[in-house]
């Protein structure tokens, strides 16, 4: 239920749910908003009620990442050093591409089904006893993802925002240190339409008296301004932290003539991620004290890592690319990527987007670059259809032949009959797209 501005009621006939399987109780947890799973509805008067109920003090230090593009990266990051320094690391990122255990993970690892079912339900009584709070999809799963990090005795926590940073359901916990990855136009229907505003809405993650790092080195004034007038010790790309190499190795730089060089290139793909690994690096040396953490870490989080659907690419013949990207930003960086792989005769691009993203600004950047569009419908809530993306495709003028589909597998299927050895297959456009084609792949078809 629903009222007229959309925002989630409480059910009139709540589940009883003793010990149900993680389908039943993903099953529960959309049907708490009339989106479902694609449900938004920023604030944090309902997390921080059943907060206080369920007592979630946290007593280890915790990193927040928001950004607009390189969250995922930087988390990636920051997860794998630490936990190659030892330590317990509980990390909570979204959305996932094919299974939901994907967003807890402890050591980084997903966590079984059965411990996200224990601490769905104790977010569910607990929602019960704050009075039947509708929290939506991911305001649930961040709850019991604290209840399931508190239960396994983390040491330290790593939390990516969900959309914006000030109003998400992350941001109702502290964070000793906030990093914001970029900042660019996306999610503006709840953001704002510029720049400015997307900053103010990111920097609500800062706290005062505590670090706070900007790995985009034109952030905003807003961001700025808010860092001042809470008294966070910001840090910005460029100016208070960065690096410097060449192709083979890379050093980073901190205040205080603080240098740590000899760094083998991230194993991540993509043109910013020196800056996301600077960012994260840049983090660790501020909590040091906290947390010491080794050279030996460092290196191997650096280069022992893979998170799939970025810049991914699956080798073969023909080669394909698995590519997150839904942005301008994002698929600018992922067509810098594609100019720097190595010849192919024909690229063929696998693409299904969300309506409510600037379609045409996003796949602006691949104009001349792909000789075959292969548009997918996403049906799940706020898809867009293929004759939109066509749309976006001809009237921009972006060149290559269009063809449309009912789902971003049959696109994929297509591709692979039509792409020879020499050509590349690039899918991109929506996590939903990547996690389909990933299922197709598994499949076999």
């Amino acid at each position: 239920m629903s009222d007229d501005q959309g925002r989630a009621q409480p059910p009139g006939n709540p589940i009883a749910l003793s010990n149900p399987c993680l389908t039943s109780w993903l099953a529960h947890l959309e049907s708490l908003h009339p989106s479902g799973q694609g449900g938004i509805e920023l604030g944090l008067e309902r997390v921080l009620r059943v907060k206080e109920v369920l007592a979630q003090d946290l007593q280890y230090p915790v990193i927040t990442v928001g950004g607009t593009n390189g969250k995922g990266s930087t988390c990636a990051y920051l997860e794998a050093m630490y936990s190659f320094a030892g330590y317990r690391v509980g990390c909570y990122t979204s959305p996932h591409l094919l299974e939901y255990n994907e967003r807890v993970r402890i050591g980084r690892l997903p966590v079984d089904d059965r411990g996200l079912c224990e601490a769905f339900a104790r977010v569910e009584a607990a929602r019960q006893e704050a009075g039947g709070i509708a929290l939506t999809y991911f305001e649930f799963g961040t709850l019991a993802a604290i209840e399931v990090f508190r239960s396994r005795q983390v040491e330290v926590l790593i939390l990516e925002v969900g959309l914006g940073g000030r109003l998400d359901a992350v941001n109702a916990y502290d964070a000793d240190c906030a990093v914001i990855t970029s900042i660019a136009l996306d999610h503006t229907n709840w953001l704002g339409p510029t720049r400015e505003s997307i900053a103010f809405e990111k920097a609500g993650i800062f706290r005062a008296g505590k670090p706070a790092i900007c790995a985009d080195p034109d952030p905003p004034q807003s961001l700025l301004e808010q860092a001042r007038a809470i008294g966070a010790d910001l840090h910005v790309l460029g100016r208070d932290f960065g690096y410097f190499g060449d192709q083979l190795q890379w050093t980073f730089w901190g205040r205080g003539g603080l240098r740590r060089g000899g760094l083998a290139k991230p194993a991540l793909r993509g043109a910013g991620q020196l800056g996301n690994a600077s960012a994260a690096l840049n983090a660790i040396e501020l909590l040091r004290k906290r947390l010491p953490i080794s050279m030996q870490g460092i290196r191997r989080g650096l280069i022992e890592l893979d998170l799939p659907g970025r810049c991914q690419v699956i080798p073969g013949r023909p080669v394909i690319v698995l590519d997150v990207a839904h942005n301008p930003q994002a698929v600018a960086g992922l067509a810098a990527k594609l100019g720097e792989m190595a010849f192919c005769a024909r690229t063929i691009a696998v693409v299904g987007m969300l309506g409510d993203k600037d379609i045409a600004g996003s796949l602006a950047p691949l104009a001349g670059k792909v000789d075959l569009w292969l548009l997918a419908d996403l049906k799940v809530p706020r898809g867009a259809s293929s004759e939109v993306l066509s749309a976006a495709v001809n009237d921009s003028g972006l060149g290559g032949c269009v063809e449309c589909f009912a789902s971003p597998g049959g696109a994929f299927v297509r591709s692979a009959e039509l792409a020879g050895e020499n050509d590349r297959i690039v899918v991109f456009g929506s996590f939903y797209t990547v996690a389909a084609v990933m299922r197709s792949m598994q499949n076999g078809r």
